[in-house]
């Protein structure tokens, strides 16, 4: 009997941890602070003379008078000043640049989108890599903003007008290649990501996603080497949290070790991926995930006694919104191994009981909604604000909310909450602003982007819930095998494969020792959480001896 270590595969699994580019809505209608500094490199253009309109519109934008700016460099794109195809170019320019620094971020988005398919042919297509870098740090992802960078040839970034932005960039682009992951991609954001100084803030980050991008290549060797000079970056943080964030050197320490962990479980180093499991505390992000991960390599050394305590760790409060239903079926598993078939029948109940009711909850939910808009606005949305409709029990909620926290989920929302900030913020401007073209322009836009938005983040909801309900149905079949296989050694009738994976009742498991910084206590039923990730089995076996 088997049921298949890690059901999630090498692959996925790195992707698990991946963190996307650090994002957080602005507050207010305004620009981030420092966001534009050193930002207003204009490049030559070979026009005619601009004219005054043209002219009073820069003065407006150098003063920060944005609202008076944009609607002047309106009237220049929309042909109303006689102004030549090189002008419109620096007003189109220009007026990027301004709803950027109004907090129009999506307009300003799609003014630098023009520009970038424009190409060579316009003026200012090289100025805009500033900006679109700019951007980054605002929007997320899922906005098409690293898409739009890598139309960009590397060689664009040794223009000297980006040297201020040199090493985000070519962070920026390799994580447009990873995430595009076709024939050769990978390969190309490897060289992006080594390209970036050391001396840079962005450093840590790409040597990170060098890493994982290794991992996307199945090559856990040069992954490993990667994630190692994370490790060192933390163990010399006194010098280096000079150059990066001790947000940034924590949070991706921390990556490091969990990507360590899991690349010597696929390459079967069982020892060295439970050191590096264990230097996760519980005040990890990913400390659950672990427990759980961690209790594979644990069982894979038949070191039960802890693979045990972290599933018994996992069953705690502290982690209702955390669900782990192949936990259950290890448990299952391990008591078979040691003939206590009373024991991992209670466990196969345990998951039966749990999750039967909840695949079809999710089935049900699912089918529901037809549109995805639909699903988004209806279920997803007052979902995650924790409103009561639509109605589900408790557990139905959480499992679905431990889905929309997907990181790539996550990402789609936060499109969706910039777009509606955006609509929020166009709302409360000037009134007069409100009726002019731009202001019409800008709200067709945002409203246009919303509604594609909301339906993108309503798909990928839907999908997520759907891949939940179907690998709940794979274990479901999984606990039915096993089922089947206590009866059968519950009557004598053991497979050999059985035979082969049973412990005999001689084995000893590692001793539970107690230093002086520790004491032993029986559980009572009642969990602490300075006792999680602490409990121990004492688990003997009762098959034969062999």
């Amino acid at each position: 009997m088997r049921l298949a270590p890690y059901t999630t595969s090498f692959v996925a699994i790195a992707a698990l941890a991946l963190v996307g580019s650090a994002w957080a809505a602005p507050k207010g209608n305004g620009a981030v602070k420092g966001g534009s500094q050193g930002m207003d490199y204009e490049p030559e253009a070979a026009g005619g003379p601009p004219s005054k309109i043209l002219e009073r519109a820069i003065k407006f934008y150098d003063k920060k008078d944005f609202l008076s700016a944009s609607i002047e460099f309106k009237k220049v794109l929309d042909g109303e000043t006689g102004d030549d195809a090189k002008n419109k170019q620096r007003a189109e320019f220009f007026m990027g640049k301004t709803l950027y620094q109004m907090g129009f971020y999506a307009g300003s988005l799609k003014y630098f989108d023009d520009i970038v398919k424009a190409g060579d042919q316009h003026t200012y297509h090289g100025a805009a890599l500033k900006w679109l870098a700019a951007l980054s740090r605002v929007l997320p992802e899922t906005s098409g903003i690293l898409q739009k960078i890598g139309t960009y040839d590397v060689s664009a970034l040794a223009d000297p007008s980006l040297t201020q932005v040199h090493d985000e960039l070519l962070f920026l682009l390799g994580r447009h290649y990873y995430n595009k992951g076709g024939d050769g991609d990978f390969d190309k954001a490897i060289q992006l990501f080594r390209q970036v100084d050391r001396g840079s803030a962005f450093y840590i980050k790409a040597k990170f996603f060098e890493g994982v991008t290794h991992v996307r290549k199945y090559d856990g060797p040069a992954a490993v080497e990667a994630f190692k000079d994370i490790l060192i970056i933390g163990a010399e943080r006194e010098t280096t949290k000079k150059i990066y964030s001790t947000a940034d050197i924590d949070d991706y320490t921390q990556l490091a070790e969990l990507q360590m962990a899991r690349i010597f479980y696929s390459t079967q180093q069982f020892e060295k991926s439970i050191r590096y499991f264990e230097k996760l505390d519980q005040y990890n992000a990913d400390w659950a995930e672990s427990l759980f991960e961690a209790s594979w390599a644990y069982y894979m050394k038949t070191l039960n006694s802890k693979a045990l305590g972290n599933i018994h760790t996992l069953n705690a409060p502290y982690f209702e919104n955390n669900f782990y239903p192949e936990a259950i079926l290890l448990r299952a598993v391990i008591y078979f191994k040691y003939c206590l078939y009373d024991q991992a029948e209670e466990a196969i109940f345990d998951f039966n009981e749990k999750y039967g009711p909840l695949t079809k909850n999710l089935k049900d939910l699912v089918a529901k909604y037809d549109d995805n808009a639909e699903f988004y606005e209806k279920f997803a949305k007052p979902v995650r604000a924790g409103k009561e409709e639509p109605r589900l029990d408790p557990i139905t909620r959480r499992l679905v909310m431990s889905v929309l926290n997907d990181k790539t989920l996550l990402k789609n929302f936060a499109w969706v909450d910039e777009l509606s900030r955006e609509l929020a913020a166009y709302q409360k401007s000037d009134s007069a602003w409100q009726k002019t073209g731009i202001a019409g322009e800008v709200f067709q836009e945002l409203t246009l982007q919303q509604s594609v938005a909301q339906g993108d983040a309503g798909k990928v909801a839907r999908e997520r819930i759907v891949r939940l309900s179907n690998e709940l149905g794979v274990l479901s079949r999984d606990g039915l095998r096993i089922k089947l296989e206590i009866l059968n050694a519950k009557e004598q009738k053991v497979s050999q494969e059985t035979l082969g994976i049973r412990v005999s009742s001689d084995h000893r498991e590692e001793p539970i020792i107690v230093d002086d910084e520790h004491f032993q206590w029986k559980f009572n039923g009642e969990y602490w959480k300075d006792e999680l990730g602490y409990y121990r089995f004492k688990i003997r076996s009762r098959c034969p001896k062999q």
